[in-house]
């Protein structure tokens, strides 16, 4: 599995629809596509989401993040990541 991070901004449409239910459906969209939570911020700034989440692949971390995005209203860029410790393994 790789560690995928999702900072998500609200549309207006996708503001007014806050909820524990859709979040609750955002989690089972992500288990749907192979996809594991390891955790879930609200954020201010830029950006007004970030999961930090694990698949088996891009594909299906592409999938999850399309359709969160078109089910929600919510826009995420959805990154691909590595630990400090496997960059520095990496590139020393």
């Amino acid at each position: 599995m790789a560690t995928y991070i999702m900072l998500g901004r609200y549309s207006t449409e996708g503001i007014k629809e806050i909820s524990k239910k859709r979040t609750k459906a955002v989690v089972g969209a992500i288990k749907k596509n192979k996809g594991k939570v390891s955790a879930m911020y609200a954020m201010l700034g830029n950006y007004d989401l970030c999961f930090v989440v694990d698949f088996p692949t891009n594909n299906e971390a592409m999938k999850a993040s399309v359709n969160i995005a078109k089910a929600t209203g919510i826009g995420f860029r959805t990154l691909p990541s590595i630990s400090v410790d496997e960059f520095d393994k990496v590139v020393g």
